[in-house]
């Protein structure tokens, strides 16, 4: 905020009117976001004759003529001010009201009620009124300021702290205001300063003042050479006004700083640490900061930490393979293409058919797609099956005509997603099989959000629910996976050739919410499955609900009896021993 000064002359002149003309041409040079202060007030209109300073009023008098002169003179490079005191106070501003800028009324007059409504009689409506609230209370404060906008409606009331004391001490200075002030009203303050200029303090206070908000500053001045016989206590000659000055521009000016300035970002430039990749990255993978870079000064450029993070953020996977201890430019990130894809089969020992049998409305298969579709951040999604002359059947069951339809290899269903990957340009799969139909956005977009964090090949939840894990893969990691095992005999079970072999992929597990983990089970392969499923559509369907993992286990987690129905029911992958140790032996890379 910028710093408004006003020069305060008070009674240095001692009643001689060419001190002041050489006071205003001595301070001439301050011109603007400045303003001067005059205190025009009669001898007999401010105090009585009996007044120990009476006389001393008497020899401070400037006639109305010599009031006239010098607001015009100081109005030439400056705002012109005045302190009121009295009716003759009054009597010099309605004739100089067009070279006034403001009023400043002391808090010894707030009180004068008389001399409030005299000045109600002139147009303030483009004037600034100051208050000096010393040694008022904040109810009395609120009282003045409603009966100022009131009576003289001005353009602007400011708030004044600070008092004269011949010279006011430290303590006294008010700065303990300031903050209450400003959590009180949304008024600008002002900080009258009167420090003796001998002290260190004289310049320390003004500045503290200024940087804790207070936009006017009024300073008390005098000529060069020696002391005035009246108000010397607080006055700054020249040579002190300038360093008082300097000191607040250097301050404020910092203050005024952007949050970055140039220096402090050329600073960060040559000095930051870049990250660089680790080691050797291959084309469509994703990156993690925390795993796969280096961060290290160097005289290469390339993408900083918040850069890099913002493209993970933004599901981007490397467009192109790097090198170890190289950095990263923005050309080698792309949006990753991200694809549901949907294995099926007709072929089914245990539930013949089920891939086509009806859940509610929809075949079984098409449900699971219809859900698959909800994903956010998914771009294709893709049913997938063998070659086999049966599954063509399947090329009726796509739900709508945005679902791509691929046939493939049909025993290698490894095999058979690589293809579909590198026909559709697929960076990252999200893994289903057509025997969970209630796959759900909540899963997919905890576990894709996760997959892209950690810079993962391989992402799968814990605990979740059986027919609810979705699973994330990169492409990449898939072809690697076939680089090792070109048969893939076991790879309907796709899971196990990255999960037993950690050293070679990066494996994330993640942790789903307690609302998303239940051991309910939600996959179709026995007729009490069936039976299970078309009762949660029911419900579902009869309630106008979406097919959420909420909504399901809302019903489940009310209904005990309805949930135990296909409970207990073999999963053979979890628990034949015999098949698991097959699995074990010929998915496992060997070193």
């Amino acid at each position: 905020m910028k710093t408004y000064n006003i020069l305060e002359i008070a009674n240095v002149h001692a009643g001689s009117v060419e001190y002041m003309h050489k006071l205003l041409d001595e301070y001439a040079e301050f011109k603007t976001d400045f303003g001067i202060k005059f205190q025009p007030f009669k001898y007999d209109k401010i105090a009585l004759a009996d007044y120990a300073w009476y006389e001393v009023y008497k020899e401070l008098y400037f006639s109305p003529e010599q009031w006239k002169d010098l607001i015009l003179t100081a109005s030439k490079t400056k705002d012109v001010w005045i302190d009121t005191f009295d009716e003759y106070t009054f009597q010099i501003v309605s004739e100089n009201l067009a070279l006034i800028k403001g009023l400043k009324f002391q808090a010894s007059v707030l009180n004068n009620k008389k001399l409030i409504r005299q000045f109600s009689s002139l147009d303030f409506t483009n004037k600034t009124i100051i208050l000096n609230i010393s040694g008022i209370e904040q109810e009395a404060i609120d009282k003045v300021i409603a009966e100022f906008n009131a009576l003289l409606h001005p353009k602007e009331i400011i708030l004044q702290i600070g008092f004269q004391s011949y010279p006011t001490q430290m303590e006294d200075s008010g700065l303990t205001k300031i903050k209450a002030l400003q959590g009180w009203y949304k008024n600008d303050l002002s900080f009258a300063d009167h420090i003796a200029p001998e002290s260190e303090d004289a310049y320390i206070l003004p500045l503290t003042a200024a940087l804790l908000g207070v936009k006017y500053i009024e300073k008390h001045i005098r000529l060069s050479g020696e002391k005035p016989k009246y108000d010397f206590h607080s006055s700054m000659d020249l040579k002190e006004y300038r360093k008082y000055l300097e000191v607040l521009s250097a301050y404020t000016l910092a203050m005024d700083q952007p949050f970055i300035n140039t220096k402090e970002e050329n600073y960060l430039s040559a000095s930051i640490q870049i990250p660089v990749l680790a080691h050797d990255v291959s084309a469509g993978k994703t990156l993690s900061l925390n795993s796969d870079f280096e961060f290290k000064r160097s005289n290469q450029t390339g993408l900083r930490a918040n850069e890099i993070e913002n493209a993970i953020n933004d599901f981007s996977v490397l467009s192109t393979s790097k090198k170890a201890f190289e950095t990263l430019q923005e050309g080698d990130f792309k949006k990753a293409n991200i694809a549901s894809i949907i294995a099926c089969r007709m072929k089914s020992s245990r539930l013949p058919k089920k891939a086509i049998l009806p859940i509610g409305n929809l075949p079984s298969v098409e449900l699971c797609i219809k859900n698959a579709l909800s994903f956010k951040n998914v771009q294709q999604t893709i049913l997938a099956t063998s070659t086999v002359e049966e599954d063509a059947f399947l090329s009726k069951y796509t739900f709508n005509k945005g679902v791509l339809f691929h046939q493939g290899h049909p025993l290698d269903v490894m095999q058979r997603y690589i293809d579909a990957v590198e026909k559709y340009n697929i960076d990252v799969i999200v893994r289903i099989t057509a025997d969970m139909p209630y796959v759900s956005n909540e899963v997919a977009e905890i576990m894709l959000k996760s997959h892209f964090e950690t810079g993962a090949d391989y992402s799968r939840p814990v605990k979740a629910a059986i027919g609810t894990g979705l699973e994330i893969i990169n492409t990449e990691a898939l072809k690697r996976v076939k680089s090792y095992f070109p048969s893939a005999d076991y790879s309907e079970y796709m899971t196990y050739y990255f999960t037993n072999n950690p050293k070679y992929f990066k494996i994330n597990e993640v942790q789903l919410p307690n609302d998303l983990i239940r051991d309910y089970r939600l996959t179709l392969d026995y007729e009490e499955d069936l039976v299970l499923f078309n009762k949660i559509q029911q419900y579902l369907d009869d309630n106008k609900l979406e097919n959420t993992l909420k909504n399901i286990y809302t019903y489940l987690d009310a209904n005990p009896e309805i949930a135990s129905i296909n409970k207990g029911l073999e999963v053979k992958y979890l628990t034949d021993k015999t098949l698991i140790d097959t699995l074990n032996k010929y998915t496992t890379i060997k070193a």
